[in-house]
């Protein structure tokens, strides 16, 4: 089941996104069930993303910055894709916020595991729709259904917002499958993390303070799981090591 909302201003978007996860889950209770949005709730069946089509505005003119007069792709869109490219996997934590977040991404399970960029591609971690010059965007696939809207926009227009800045140049399109490619994602919570608190460029575009907070509450979380023993792990090596 997929649930579209319409474009708009981002801020205004993750309000409504909030507000849906906040309506489906009363909606469940009152019918006696629960909605949940972890991001893989089901092990044999593919998770719950929360994809983000993004484009920038020119504040004085409202026009697609991404689209030139004559209609083709700018620069500026390119260096977009490219910045998030770069800073995708750094920022990575802000998108998969939970433990669970990581087993969603996963080969041929309809989540990407690198950050390739193709047109109409959704094998790829960044998708270009087929638009019109004025609906030019690209599609970031990376985020689950379970991280906070506000910081996974947030997140990634600034990743895109990087590129952007520093003049960056996008890898090329890819045609085929990027399940067929390496990852380029972290796998997990500890090396989201690091990643995260190593880059300078997204540490300084949301505060350092805000950073070392986020870090500390997720690496507390981190810590809490890695004390629970698993079922798996009395199952395959209880009696076998």
């Amino acid at each position: 089941m997929e649930i579209n909302l319409l474009h708009g201003p981002a801020l205004a978007l993750a309000d409504q996104a909030f507000l849906f996860k906040r309506t489906a889950r009363e909606a469940a209770l009152r019918h006696k069930m629960y909605a949940t949005f972890m991001a893989k709730p089901m092990a044999k069946e593919p998770g719950s993303a929360m994809h983000l089509h993004q484009s920038v505005v020119d504040i004085r003119t409202r026009q697609n910055i991404f689209s030139a007069p004559d209609g083709t792709p700018t620069g500026l869109f390119f260096s977009h894709i490219a910045g998030l490219q770069r800073y995708l996997p750094a920022a990575m934590s802000l998108f998969a916020p939970n433990v669970n977040s990581y087993r969603r991404v996963t080969p041929h399970n309809s989540a990407p595991i690198n950050v390739h960029w193709g047109y109409d591609n959704r094998t790829a971690g960044l998708r270009v729709p087929m638009s019109g010059p004025a609906a030019r965007r690209v599609e970031n696939r990376v985020g689950g259904a379970d991280a906070n809207p506000y910081l996974a926009m947030a997140a990634s227009l600034a990743c895109g917002y990087l590129g952007m800045i520093e003049g960056l140049k996008p890898t090329e399109p890819i045609s085929g499958s990027a399940y067929e490619l390496p990852f380029q994602l972290p796998r997990t919570m500890a090396e989201a993390l690091r990643l995260l608190r190593e880059c300078r460029p997204l540490v300084e575009l949301f505060g350092e303070r805000f950073v070392i907070a986020y870090a500390a509450v997720k690496e507390c979380e981190h810590e809490a799981f890695l004390q629970v023993i698993s079922a798996w792990e009395r199952e395959h090596l209880l009696l076998n090591v």
